[in-house]
C-alpha cells in the first residue's frame, strides 16, 4: 500500500506543466508515484479547471494537449458525488476561495492527503489542511 496520499489543484499541474516555480516538487512527487511510493488524486472539478483555463488562455488545441498529458501519469481523477460536493460547499461556505479549490480542500480532507498548491487562497483554510507550498 502507497503510504503518502496527495491531492494536486489545478495550480500545482498548471506549475508543473508550464514550468513554473513549484514545477520541481511536482516533478518529484510525480516520480514517487510513478515508482509506487506516493499515490496522487485530484477532483474532476480541477482537473476540468486546468482545461478551461488553457482553454480560455491558450485555445483548445492546448486544452485538449494538457489533458492527454495529464492522462500519462498516475494521477487519479476522483468523481464529484452528492457527499463530496457537500463537503465542498461547506467549505466554500465558510472560507473566502473558489469553488474548484473547495473541491480540492474537501478531498485533502476526506482522503487525509497533503495538498499540492501555490494557490494563496488556501491559506485561510490551512487549520484543516496539511498543505505542501509551491
Amino acid at each position: 500500500m502507497k503510504q503518502r496520499i496527495f491531492v494536486f489543484d489545478s495550480y500545482a499541474m498548471i506549475a508543473y506543466l508550464e514550468g513554473e516555480k513549484g514545477a520541481e516538487t511536482v516533478a518529484k512527487i510525480l516520480k514517487d508515484a510513478l515508482n509506487d511510493r506516493a499515490e496522487i488524486l485530484m477532483s474532476v472539478v480541477n482537473w476540468a479547471e486546468i482545461y478551461y483555463i488553457v482553454l480560455r488562455e491558450q485555445g483548445e488545441n492546448s486544452a485538449n494537449l494538457y489533458l492527454k498529458t495529464i492522462d500519462r501519469y498516475p494521477i487519479k481523477i476522483v468523481d464529484a458525488d452528492k457527499e463530496s460536493t457537500l463537503a465542498a460547499g461547506r467549505i466554500k461556505a465558510f472560507n473566502k476561495l473558489s469553488y474548484a479549490d473547495a473541491f480540492a480542500a474537501a478531498l485533502s480532507i476526506s482522503q487525509k492527503a497533503k495538498l499540492v498548491t501555490g494557490d494563496k487562497e488556501f491559506a485561510k483554510v490551512k487549520p484543516k489542511l496539511n498543505i505542501i507550498w509551491l
